[in-house]
């Protein structure tokens, strides 16, 4: 806005004059309902409601604007502390409701804001424009204190009593293209496609004017700026003909204008602060930055961050340098659009070169003042950057550079810039940015770790969470895992499938008590203890014991609940251990019925001295086997069995496939409201293994057997069609059954082929030492044997159970690798 001192234009005054009659505005918007959406600083200074009190109200109860509201239209009084009316402008024709065709304006007298009925009156002169466009209808008041102007400006009583609002249209008025420019600065502070919309509908309306007679019209403009010192005489947009008759400014003006100007930019920085950080999200917190600044302050707004800062790498070490790669993350401006989308893109990375004002800030960490950016600075700053010409984007522009900042590091830069058609930046313009960048710096790295520990929540969830393989030997299995609302991602709530020898599953879901890290902690603990206890054979019910004696060993604060399931595709078979979790459900595939299991609840682990029981039950190909953690089915205030009812209901639905039927059971309990605690869901179709894909026989201890093996090995390949499978499975199995025959005490060897999606071959003998892999010389006559099954098997491995011991290997239906 301007910075020139010059009053308001006296009555009479010649309308060559190019200067803008300037008094302080108050602007109001008003929405489609009638309750005020924006109120501005000076409008609480003008009527005496502040915003806090003025937005949602009823503007017709503060504001004395006849026929631009929509209780005026419906002939309703105004309120008793307005009177004196004088409606100006044209013929009120109304539309949908409040919408009116035409501007109005006028003057009106009412009591201030909360001062009694019989004080004294202020003056008040008011326009309304009917906003229109996109979205609700607005319409925007502009307003004055009359009083102000006779007191502060010099009018006598007769000439106020002259003085009437008005319209104009822009061409009509001197310097119209000045006052277009200025015309943005009244309005709310918005962005330009919006700010754009309205300055085109407010121009087409008509220009605010004071009128003194029919003819003489005085463009208003707000205030902005002060005088540099007392008694500076007006010369500033006067022609220089009247330059000596231009009056001074008035000993002792200049302070009450700078007060005024100080405020203006403390209001400013004040507005700006309320509307940034509204969110932790980084993306959503560098637009609010980057747009707070555009078009009150500056044209052009570019943010700059370190890639350490974009990327929730945590806080960036040391100060940058000519090697520190930015990025240019949001650009706002007020030119035509496109302008600047080729030269300076978003989301461009580069190392700011040295010798030019970017570097200076961001390695001095002080804001960079260049008043106007000559043709010779131009031409050096476009010569650092290869393949971009700078030059018509920032000759003769103003620049200021402002370092974005959180304890003493930088995290970036802002880039501001002012046409040339505007006051260039001087040092309260410096102090203002400074200040406009150090509270960005602050918002923005409240977001950064934000970001960063919602990586780090992330990243650890992740990596306790398993990544669940969708097909295991004899069952398909789908997962869910949904976060709580309390914390973000990471919580004490776990799924897992582990691979058994034997074409077995096994199924775990478990849930620690409490939230956040500590529990994250013991979870990752626990479920590393049942993975290594589970692949040792462990029964279900002894693993659920020695989960609890390590619980207990941890810590007295740890508890948790958990399920442990072992599916046997071969035998058809469920063996279930619970320790305080809720009970699963299992839905039949014969009929379609669905039940909670009667397991024996047990004791939470960690709590010590209670029993654990495992239950087998049997189970049919196509039966689903469905666990979850008490989030999905408890719920603050309601019964949890209403819960498990629900997860009954919704289990049996059915489904094309798994990843379905487990939507369908989170769509039909995670709507249900006061959910916040985590959700672990796991679901296993149990598909069973036919019978003609498993062979087992029993071999004598004896050499013979050897023989026997690829003998009895090969057939059942070529009768399953793995004529390819044949010359590897012979080579392997002989090495494990030779094996068995040297070392085991017992006169019995069992041997067994399973078909899945793999080739499964199990030797088991009365050995319940497990084997080792030897290292053979090259004159070693043995001790290569489990060397060649290592080489050649997709997976091998050995485990005991009681006093035997069964040493098995898979290898692909191809015989490869």
């Amino acid at each position: 806005m301007d910075r020139g001192s010059e009053r308001d234009t006296a009555p009479g005054r010649d309308t060559g004059d190019t200067a803008a009659g300037r008094i302080p505005l108050a602007v109001v918007v008003v929405d489609r309902d009638g309750l005020v959406s924006h109120w501005s600083s000076g409008a609480g200074r003008l009527f005496g409601v502040g915003r806090e009190d003025a937005v949602g109200r009823s503007a017709a109860d503060l504001l004395p604007v006849s026929g631009a509201l929509a209780d005026d239209l419906h002939g309703e009084p105004m309120p008793d502390a307005y009177d004196e009316y004088d409606a100006l402008g044209p013929d009120l024709e109304s539309s949908l409701g409040c919408r009116t065709s035409y501007a109005t304006a006028g003057r009106a007298r009412l009591v201030p804001y909360g001062q009694p009925a019989d004080g004294e009156r202020l003056d008040v002169l008011w326009w309304a424009y009917p906003l229109v466009g996109p979205g609700s209808f607005r319409p925007l008041v502009l307003a004055a204190d009359a009083t102000r102007l006779r007191e502060e400006r010099g009018y006598d009583d007769e000439t106020a009593e002259r003085i009437s609002p008005g319209f104009a249209r822009h061409t009509e008025l001197p310097a119209f293209d000045e006052l277009e420019r200025r015309l943005p600065e009244i309005l709310p502070n918005m962005g330009p496609g919006l700010s754009g919309r309205i300055v085109s509908q407010v121009l087409e309306l008509g220009y605010p004017v004071l009128e003194f007679s029919q003819y003489d019209r005085v463009p208003v403009t707000p205030y902005w700026g002060v005088p540099r010192r007392a008694g500076r005489a007006r010369v500033e947009a006067v022609a220089p003909w009247e330059r000596a008759a231009a009056a001074p400014v008035p000993a002792g003006a200049e302070q009450d204008l700078e007060y005024a100007a100080v405020r203006e930019r403390l209001e400013f920085l004040n507005e700006v602060s309320s509307g940034i950080g509204t969110s932790l999200d980084l993306g959503e917190t560098i637009r609010e930055v980057t747009s707070a600044a555009v078009p009150r302050f500056a044209d052009f707004a570019g943010t700059h961050l370190r890639a350490a800062v974009l990327a929730g790498e945590g806080f960036p070490d040391g100060p940058p340098d000519a090697s520190t790669v930015m990025f240019r993350v949001w650009v706002e401006h007020n030119d035509e659009p496109g302008r600047w989308d080729d030269t300076v893109p978003v989301g461009e990375a580069f190392a700011f070169p040295e010798h030019t004002p970017f570097y200076k800030c961001m390695v001095t960490g002080e804001p960079v003042v260049v008043p106007r950016v000559t043709e010779e600075l131009s031409e050096r700053i476009s010569g650092e950057f290869e393949k971009r010409d700078l030059r018509p984007l920032i000759g003769g522009r103003s620049l200021l550079i402002v370092p974005l900042k959180a304890r003493n590091v930088v995290l970036g830069f802002m880039v501001l810039m002012r046409r040339p058609d505007r006051p260039a930046f001087d040092d309260m313009d410096r102090t203002t940015g400074a200040e406009l960048a150090a509270r960005a710096g602050l918002v923005l790295d409240n977001a950064r770790m934000y970001t960063y520990q919602e990586n780090v929540a992330d990243t650890l969830q992740d990596s306790m969470l398993p990544q669940v393989t969708p097909r295991m030997a004899g069952c398909d299995v789908a997962t869910r895992y949904l976060p709580g609302t309390r914390l973000g991602r990471i919580g004490g709530d776990w799924f897992d499938t582990i691979k058994l020898h034997g074409s077995r599953t096994a199924l775990v879901v478990g849930d620690v008590m409490g939230h956040g890290l500590n529990s994250a902690a013991m979870m990752g603990q626990l479920r590393t203890a049942v993975q290594t206890m589970a692949t040792m054979e462990t029964p279900p019910a002894q693993l659920l014991r020695n989960l609890d004696d390590l619980a207990r060993r941890l810590g007295e604060n740890y508890l948790a609940t958990c399920l442990y399931a072992v599916y046997d595709p071969i035998r058809g078979e469920l063996t279930l251990a619970n320790a305080g979790h809720i009970p699963p459900v299992l839905v039949r595939a014969e009929d379609g019925s669905s039940d909670l299991l009667d397991l024996p609840t047990g004791a939470p682990i960690g709590v010590g001295g209670v029993p654990f029981e495992a239950t087998r039950i049997r189970v049919a190909p196509g039966d689903r086997l469905v666990l979850c953690t008490d989030g999905l089915v408890e719920v603050r205030g309601s019964d949890i069995g209403e819960g498990l009812a629900a997860l009954c209901e919704s289990a049996a639905h059915p489904a094309a496939s798994m990843d379905d039927a487990c939507d369908t059971i989170i769509r039909a309990l995670n709507t249900r409201g006061g959910r916040k605690d985590d959700v672990a869901l796991l679901m296993a179709r149990l598909n069973g293994i036919p019978d003609d894909h498993v062979a087992e026989w029993r071999l004598d201890a004896e050499p013979l057997a050897v023989p026997r093996a690829r003998r009895l090995v090969r057939e059942r390949l070529l009768q399953w069609c793995l004529p390819h499978a044949v010359e590897t499975a012979e080579l392997l199995v002989s090495e494990v059954v030779t094996n068995a025959v040297r070392h085991a005490p017992g006169d019995r060897i069992g041997l067994r082929v399973v078909r899945t999606d793999a080739l499964l071959f199990e030797v088991t003998d009365d050995e319940p030492a497990l084997p080792a892999m030897l290292g053979a010389g090259p004159l070693d006559e043995s001790g290569r044997g489990l060397r060649v099954v290592s080489r050649l098997a997709r997976e091998w491995g050995a485990s005991t159970s009681g006093h035997r011991k069964t040493v098995w290997f898979e290898q692909n239906l191809t015989g490869n690798r």
